[in-house]
């Protein structure tokens, strides 16, 4: 029970801590009655069980990107607030969100002991109220990692197409991919898309004397070019010694980073587009 947030009173209730434990340096208070054990990492899932536990007892519901992380879907921004979703008013407290929308028995499902929407609603919700790349980000994630059917949430998107936000998550699923890896790769896809770019095939696996030698985040396969999103973690020997073997292969390799695509993303486009556009007419037929 301890190894998550967990509410103060019902831990000395059952006596698993005691009231001086509980007040020294073993426990971190998280909110009114709600701790966590000392140098456990504040990320956004530790964040939102500790505002579930807050709301629980009076049918509360994670959701949003809590949701979605719960899930096991990544894409949050860093910092982002905890979602919780409740029926009736409760008194709100810095970095978490409430909201007071009626969700369905069959809208709900058990995460690590704590209600959260479902894959299927976690989409839907976060899709009508975040701006479309999130929207997107997010549905394909929770595609990929949570099971979401891309069906089943157009076909929301029709059934519920007179309520507000509707539009909103169709446009999102005629964007989603759920073949990539990773929150930036969608958004790399989005930035070329946006600029007017064919769509570039997710997740391609460069394959030869039917051995598979490399696989590429995003490639144009008829331009033989390829696309890489490095995060911080990418071991840059490794990359340029692929690049090595995928160039003496015909193929060209474009390195992005996060700058890339937040700050200049027009920049970006543009100079795909006419890498892009070299890379077609040398490899064009006769």
């Amino acid at each position: 029970m301890l190894q998550q947030p967990f509410r103060g009173s019902t831990a000395i209730a059952t006596g698993l801590v005691t009231p001086g434990r509980l007040r020294g340096r073993d426990f971190i208070r998280l909110a009114p009655d709600v701790y966590v054990a000392a140098g456990t990492e504040p990320d956004l899932s530790t964040r939102s069980v500790a505002a579930y536990r807050r709301v629980e007892d009076v049918g509360g519901v994670i959701g949003g990107w809590s949701a979605a992380t719960l899930l096991g879907a990544p894409g949050a921004h860093r910092g982002a607030d905890a979602v919780v979703v409740v029926p009736r008013y409760v008194k709100p407290v810095p970095g978490v969100r409430v909201g007071r929308w009626r969700l369905l028995p069959e809208e709900v499902t058990v995460v690590g002991g704590c209600r959260v929407t479902t894959p299927l609603r976690t989409a839907w919700d976060i899709a009508r109220r975040e701006a479309r790349a999130d929207a997107v980000v997010a549905i394909d994630s929770l595609a990929r990692n949570a099971g979401l059917p891309l069906e089943a949430l157009a076909d929301m998107a029709f059934r519920l197409r007179n309520v507000r936000g509707a539009a909103l998550v169709r446009t999102a699923v005629s964007l989603a991919d759920p073949r990539a890896e990773s929150p930036m790769e969608t958004r790399v896809r989005l930035v070329l898309t946006d600029a007017g770019l064919p769509a570039p095939v997710s997740q391609y696996e460069l394959v030869v004397d039917g051995r598979v030698v490399a696989r590429f985040d995003l490639a144009y396969p008829d331009a033989r070019l390829a696309i890489e999103y490095d995060g911080a973690d990418h071991d840059d020997v490794l990359d340029r010694q692929r690049d090595v073997r995928t160039g003496a292969l015909g193929w060209q390799t474009i390195r992005l980073v996060s700058a890339d695509i937040f700050q200049t993303p027009e920049e970006t486009a543009a100079s795909v587009r006419a890498v892009l556009r070299r890379r077609l007419l040398l490899h064009a037929g006769p």
